[in-house]
């Protein structure tokens, strides 16, 4: 398992100037050190720009060559707009290694967001933990947070990352539900969310024990991980967890 390893939620606006934002993306990536794993909010580079979409799927590609480069010594996930054919998708990437080690395009899409009109859902069965310096990390985006269903698709994750764009009026429901997520999977959980005025922020890391780091006012959350609190917590409150 790597040692030193912090957790890393980036808290910042999304623009309408996609550049300005994947430099915003790289300035706070390059601010993190060897071996983090960093968590950025949901659709960072361009939002929810329906009319541009075109625009976004060229600054995901973009974005995908600078990413590879800077995940040569440190993990990064975030989600981006791509295209297949002529379907659009919220898809979240995670690098690793230089190398794109897993994707997964949003399942449940937002309905009051219209998400519906103009993305694919994704494959249920993409939303899986994947083992990593022998980490099992998981991954839920925004609203698939509310999906118990999915919690016990990813039962046994020792960090579990939301990146999202979740609104300021149901801020109360992200923080609750990120901690409950945490306390139920006895987990890591790296929250990262929009800090947008109509946005929640309430980014942070959230221990298994349910302990929450968080602060609405930084751009960068960090906190170490510690693979022995997930085994106190498991084993010494029992769950069915190992």
């Amino acid at each position: 398992m790597t040692s030193k390893m912090n957790l890393v939620a980036l808290q910042f606006p999304t623009t309408t100037n996609f550049q300005i934002n994947l430099d915003k993306l790289i300035e706070l990536i390059k601010e993190t050190n060897q071996n983090d794993i960093i968590v950025a909010p949901e659709l960072c580079l361009n939002g929810y720009a329906y009319n541009r979409l075109d625009e976004a799927v060229t600054i995901t590609s973009k974005a995908i060559d600078e990413l590879k480069n800077l995940s040569h010594n440190k993990t990064i996930i975030s989600t981006f707009t791509t295209k297949f054919e002529d379907k659009y998708q919220n898809t979240l990437y995670m690098f690793s290694k230089g190398e794109i080690i897993h994707t997964q395009s949003k399942y449940k899409l937002f309905p009051l967001g219209d998400e519906e009109k103009y993305f694919e859902a994704g494959e249920k069965k993409d939303i899986k933990i994947i083992e990593l310096h022998g980490v099992k990390i998981a991954n839920l985006i925004c609203f698939e947070l509310r999906f118990t269903e999915l919690w016990e698709q990813i039962k046994g994750a020792d960090i579990i990352c939301i990146p999202a764009m979740w609104g300021k009026t149901r801020k109360e429901h992200y923080e609750a539900l990120t901690k409950a997520l945490a306390i139920t999977n006895q987990s890591y959980v790296i929250a990262s969310d929009s800090s947008n005025n109509d946005m929640a922020s309430s980014s942070g890391i959230i221990t298994p024990f349910g302990e929450t780091y968080q602060d609405d006012s930084k751009e960068l959350i960090s906190h170490p991980f510690d693979s022995f609190e997930i085994k106190k917590m498991r084993k010494y409150i029992k769950v069915g967890l190992s």
